[in-house]
């Protein structure tokens, strides 16, 4: 297999600080970078569809040289022999959907890379388990950030032949994919979407299984107990403002049995609940008059990033600035954190990935920082948590390497759930046992989800780039270090 990698041109342009009182979604979009072209040649398009919503389908077979002799590749974790003389198998079709632009797209900013990085490793074909050489094809839809869309996508490419699927980026995203693909009997892997979500979400329960999707990722649970040391951590009135919209990522989190709500009261704090309201609100006047007339010192909430924005912006202009702030969702990345300017330091948010993390890549064996250093090489771009989206593949390649027939749907999933490695994204285990009852941190807590490790992220100033974010708590992960101190958001 060919080991040589191919290289990206261009660079994406950076993003701006926006200005005024108030924007549109599409304003914000553009000056946040991820409108039209959030992942751009800079990143490597990959197989990542067109912005118009057309579809692209990539080959990885285009540099591999043909050689009479043996060549072995060896990497940790992933360990791939293929001889020139080796049985050819038929090529094997990976879809995956993304959030390529919309309110969504900074969750899809760095899939471009992972798709790059993963065509170079896979070259014209890997050894899979039943010992033949398969080609590999991606094929990969933008949902434009609207859920119907990506269930539409998914069936699109499900109809083409899919033989795996990967998917992340929220519920948004991921539930209505891996719906698809429960339906239609196509092995399913996620990330990125709280395991409550995925589960009670999609009509799950914690004593059922579903048969072809299988998420990676953190819960409800782990966010909170990280965040309740930041609630408690500076002295407030302890009064607490939630921001829950109208959508599947507020359900999760508003929920009364499951949610924020029970586990806030348990630790001493007043809720105030704005109530459910709908993605793309654009005023959000009443919502923060009812923080300033209870008072509120402490906020939490679930926004997509442009609405955070205007939120945001119109609470420090309405004269309303909690001392702490735990936003999910909207802050994850970067290029949010720009478009709000100065406004954005001192906000807190869930960090279910970053450079500093002791794992390595199952392609590369790549350090977690490694990875983050080639993407900012590549893309001068600052590093960012959906890099992680890339173990999604490296779940995928595990799936096909050790399934007996991995032309085999069922051959797939059965190796799913066999499933235990080292990803970039911490260890998955699928043969664990699963416990009884969730409790914060990693393991393997329904049949078809294990939790990947998360901390609390403060925002503060960085060296290289703008803004920097650092791991204030770990009660969650706390095998990873805490990293600074936290501090109050700065006064307006």
């Amino acid at each position: 297999m060919s080991e040589k990698e191919h290289k990206t041109s261009g660079e994406r342009e950076g993003s701006d600080v926006l200005e005024g009182k108030t924007v549109s979604r599409r304003q914000f979009l553009k000056i946040a970078g991820v409108a039209g072209a959030v992942v751009g040649a800079g990143a490597g398009l990959g197989g990542l569809v067109a912005a118009c919503g057309g579809t692209t389908t990539t080959t990885a077979a285009t540099t591999a040289t043909t050689s009479p002799v043996t060549t072995a590749t060896t990497v940790s974790g992933a360990t791939t022999t293929v001889s020139a003389a080796a049985e050819v198998g038929r090529p094997i079709k990976i879809g995956t959907v993304t959030p390529k632009t919309g309110g969504l797209a900074s969750f899809g900013s760095a899939d471009g890379y992972c798709l790059d990085r993963f065509k170079e490793y896979i070259g014209d074909g890997v050894l899979l388990g039943d010992g033949k050489k398969h080609p590999i094809t991606i094929d990969a839809q933008d949902s434009q950030s609207d859920s119907s869309r990506a269930g539409q996508v998914a069936g699109t490419l499900i109809g083409n032949g899919t033989d795996i699927m990967c998917v992340a980026s929220a519920p948004d995203t991921v539930n209505p994919v891996a719906d698809q693909c429960e339906a239609n009997g196509v092995p399913c892997l996620c990330t990125d979407d709280p395991w409550q979500a995925f589960i009670f979400g999609r009509k799950g329960t914690m004593t059922t299984a579903f048969k072809w999707t299988y998420l990676f990722c953190f819960g409800v649970e782990d966010v909170v107990v990280n965040y309740e040391k930041v609630w408690v951590g500076l002295p407030t009135n302890k009064v607490v403002g939630a921001m829950w919209p109208n959508d599947a990522d507020g359900a999760t989190f508003s929920d009364p049995k499951t949610g924020f709500p029970p586990l806030l009261t348990a630790s001493g704090l007043t809720l105030v609940d704005a109530g459910r309201w709908q993605d793309g609100t654009e005023d959000f006047t009443a919502e923060i008059s009812k923080f300033k007339k209870a008072g509120a010192e402490v906020m939490v909430g679930v926004f997509n990033p442009p609405d955070f924005t205007n939120f945001w912006r119109q609470a420090k202009q309405q004269g309303w600035s909690p001392k702490i702030a735990t936003i999910d969702k909207a802050i994850l990345f970067p290029q949010s954190l720009e478009a709000l300017g100065d406004l954005g330091f001192g906000l807190v948010s869930n960090l279910w990935w970053s450079p500093t993390r002791p794992y390595k890549s199952y392609f590369t064996g790549e350090s977690c920082q490694a990875w983050a250093d080639e993407f900012t090489k590549r893309t001068s771009q600052q590093w960012t948590q959906p890099l992680m989206h890339v173990t999604i593949f490296e779940m995928a390649l595990w799936a096909l390497q050790n399934a007996t027939d991995p032309t085999s749907k069922d051959a797939i999933i059965a190796a799913v759930q066999k499933m235990k490695f080292a990803s970039i994204g911490g260890p998955i285990d699928f043969t664990a046992p699963v416990t009884a009852q969730p409790t914060p941190g990693i393991g393997h807590v329904h049949p078809n989800v294990y939790k990947c490790p998360a901390v609390a992220g403060q925002w503060v100033k960085g060296t290289k780039f703008k803004y920097d974010v650092v791991v204030v708590d770990n009660t969650a992960a706390p095998d990873l270090p805490i990293e600074a101190p936290l501090t109050p958001i700065p006064a307006a």
